[in-house]
């Protein structure tokens, strides 16, 4: 009997540890395919557009784009205006058209908790060395609208800045309190802020 007893407890811990499994998952983002403008200057009224876009099964990616600058919103937004959520390098800034997810999978069901965005920021004493940074973002949920940045790595000339937002990812995203909690900041990163900090 103890001999059956041994392999079955031995599986069931398997399974256990299988349970809350993460993983990447990959998305595109063209503002020109993947995006509908939903409000915009008018002629005369400066640079600005805010656009809605497609993101990981359902969770939706928004841009707030003013004056070559851009803040990203990954997840469920709160109501209202997205200007109490702005954040963004100081610097001209663009992001990527790849957005990496960080999924954790229970049984069949699989929340993404936080991404991984590369962003470029300009460099105003060197138009031709721009800076890019792998931002990671907490992903706002259905049942807690909030999602902010928790941290930033340097990615031009850092070959460990993807396993390094990874690990930020994974071990800090679930908890963070946006606009409570400072973010991490890895390498020689741009001047950033969010309106709440």
């Amino acid at each position: 009997m103890r001999a059956i007893l041994i392999p079955l407890a031995l599986a069931g811990l398997c399974q256990v540890a299988r349970a809350g499994d993460i993983s990447s998952a990959y998305t595109d983002l063209d503002s020109k395919k993947d995006c509908v403008t939903y409000a915009q200057a008018a002629e005369g009224d400066g640079d600005w557009a805010d656009l809605a876009c497609s993101g990981y099964r359902g969770y939706p990616v928004l841009i707030a784009y003013d004056d070559a600058r851009e803040s990203l919103f990954y997840g469920f937004p709160p109501g209202g205006d997205m200007t109490s959520v702005w954040e963004s390098f100081s610097g001209f800034n663009s992001s990527a058209a790849k957005v990496e997810w960080r999924i954790e999978t229970n049984g069949d069901k699989a929340v993404p908790f936080a991404v991984i965005h590369r962003r470029t920021i300009s460099n105003a004493e060197d138009q031709d060395k721009p800076t890019d940074v792998l931002l990671v973002a907490k992903v706002g949920q259905m049942d807690a609208r909030e999602s902010c940045t928790i941290g930033l790595v340097q990615a031009t000339g850092n070959p460990q800045a993807n396993d390094q937002a990874r690990k930020l990812a994974d071990e800090k995203a679930r908890t963070f309190a946006c606009g409570k909690d400072r973010h991490t900041v890895i390498g020689n990163v741009p001047a950033f802020g969010r309106v709440d900090n």
